[in-house]
């Protein structure tokens, strides 16, 4: 049976947009907070930094203290003051506080869930897919995720170093005419200056068969005062450009959010969003629903829902397949279509993206095919008769 979700609840005014400046910093001016200079210089990067904000679990202080060798923490003050000081449960705390959890051996779980190293034709670029690459043009972010699909590369304290050769990569992507398509990630590529930014988004512009730029980023939610006037008109100079951004919780989109999303879209780039389904940040129909409508609210279009990726040290973090079915069968039908994000997989080892979907289909033969719809009734379409006829 499809999934149900309560009536007459306006999710949306749950969690409202708002500014959380300046929290956990009441001595700071507020143009020393608007500097994104600032919010990087004063990250939260260690447990006695981290104690003097929030009353730590001993799970935490001891994932903090292993987190040493896997993956550095660092929480910018915009993003630590969503967190809930005395709530171990909060979302926003669950993904970016390490946790003992992280150091936990499954052996299902693998340094690179997603087979990149393995379709590196040169250090640094990832071609999978036929037509289109991923460019990891640098290995670090403004905040870290827990679950980081590159946990193994990012933040630089791990035993694998990312490697990229700028140079082989551009001329790999020159004499590779098949390739129309360019993600850049990392790492977050908007860490970089504006100047070295344009450099490379010039030179994958001078290639003639590349026809789009995009660039993976979470700056926008970790770091809002990164997005300004003078990036945004740097940026427009290379349309078609694209930003896939990353939010998981409807608490991540403030007035700070939504004004530098808002600021890309006055300049012609297109945002969509992609989560992460988490256990116990993001894992039920209510709170998916209020996270797409404040994105459509931002102008960005919920763009991917991944099922949480096999990294080692997420076993804690990772929800069922079937709880995305079920959150995907109480967004259909529920709200708007532009609302509802494709769930996918990336298949273990490097399958690529797989969709998931809810089965809708009850019955196809020749004939007809026999649908449900997002209450449970059933419909019949009729197959053309002349389907099989050569004409």
């Amino acid at each position: 049976m499809p999934a149900t979700t309560p009536t007459g609840t306006n999710y949306d005014s749950m969690i409202p947009f708002q500014s959380h400046a300046p929290g956990y910093w009441p001595e700071e001016a507020m143009e020393k907070w608007d500097d994104p200079k600032w919010q990087l210089k004063n990250r939260i990067n260690s447990l006695s930094e981290l104690e003097k904000h929030i009353n730590l679990t001993q799970e935490e202080r001891t994932g903090i203290i292993l987190s040493g060798n896997k993956l550095a923490m660092s929480i910018t003050p915009h993003f630590m003051n969503l967190v809930d000081k005395d709530d171990p449960k909060c979302p926003i705390r669950r993904q970016i506080i390490p946790r003992m959890e992280e150091s936990l051996d499954d052996p299902q779980e693998m340094d690179d869930p997603c087979g990149e190293d393995s379709h590196m034709p040169v250090p640094g670029l990832v071609h999978r897919y036929p037509d289109r690459v991923l460019f990891l043009v640098t290995d670090r972010c403004a905040s870290y995720c827990r679950y980081c699909t590159r946990s193994r590369v990012v933040s630089g304290v791990g035993e694998q170093q990312l490697d990229t050769q700028m140079e082989a990569a551009f001329e790999y992507l020159e004499n590779t005419p098949a390739v129309r398509d360019v993600l850049l990630s990392g790492g977050d590529p908007l860490l970089f200056s504006d100047g070295k930014l344009e450099k490379i988004l010039a030179r994958l512009r001078a290639i003639p068969h590349i026809q789009f730029v995009r660039i993976g980023s979470r700056i926008p939610i970790f770091l809002p005062q990164r997005i300004t006037d003078d990036l945004c008109n740097m940026l427009k100079k290379y349309h078609p450009l694209f930003i896939s951004i990353h939010t998981n919780h409807p608490k991540e989109l403030t007035t700070e959010v939504k004004a530098g999303l808002e600021k890309l879209s006055d300049a012609g780039i297109m945002t969509g969003n992609q989560s992460v389904l988490l256990k116990g940040v993001n894992d039920d129909v209510e709170t998916q629903k209020a996270l797409v409508h404040k994105l459509l609210m931002c102008r960005s279009r919920p763009y991917y829902l991944y099922q949480c990726d096999l990294i080692k040290g997420s076993s804690h973090l990772r929800t069922s397949v079937a709880k995305g079915i079920e959150i995907i069968e109480g967004l259909r039908g529920h709200t708007s279509g532009y609302a509802i994000p494709q769930y996918v997989i990336d298949g273990p080892g490097g399958g690529g993206k797989i969709p998931i979907n809810p089965d809708y289909i009850k019955e196809i033969t020749p004939e007809k095919v026999v649908l449900r719809n997002y209450e449970g009734k059933e419909f019949t379409y009729p197959e053309p008769q002349y389907a099989n006829v050569e004409v």
